[in-house]
């Protein structure tokens, strides 16, 4: 009975370790915004058609962090290894949410996507633009653009 006990413990073991290592940090970082007034909110997403979400509704995982000297960031941890992709919204105004011109479809503060410099009517982020795999810890880096 001492046998099977010390077996199940170890083979209990060997799972959460299993569990463990198979998950992953994602540091996301931005810098050069135009102020320190408001939030950052950092939303990762990890399904197609997931991207825009403008009222973030269709995140995997969101986190708000404080801005200082006009840069942020924050890291999400035990991530699964998978596709993610990445929105972050300067929310000077603190309503949760990415407010748009009068009119236009662009928005009103600054936001990042992963894997773009910039967007636009032209250029509309979308999840398999802005994905990127996810296979060990990583930090990236996502420019905010201010229209």
């Amino acid at each position: 009975m001492e046998k099977i006990l010390i077996i199940s413990l170890l083979v209990l073991n060997a799972i959460v370790n299993k569990i463990e290592s198979d998950s992953y940090s994602l540091t996301i970082k931005t810098n050069g915004l135009e102020n320190s007034e408001g939030t950052m909110i950092f939303a990762i997403y990890n399904k197609d058609g997931s991207i825009p979400d403008q009222k973030f509704k269709k995140y995997y995982r969101k986190e708000s962090a404080s801005i200082v000297d006009n840069k942020s960031e924050i890291t999400f941890n035990n991530l699964p290894q998978g596709l993610y992709a990445v929105i972050i919204l300067h929310d000077e105004n603190n309503n949760g949410k990415i407010d748009t011109k009068f009119m236009l479809p662009l928005p009103d503060e600054g936001v990042g996507f992963s894997n773009y410099n910039d967007f636009g009517l032209n250029n509309r982020p979308n999840f398999k633009k802005a994905r990127f795999n996810l296979k060990n810890d990583s930090t990236v880096v996502v420019k905010i653009n201010y229209k």
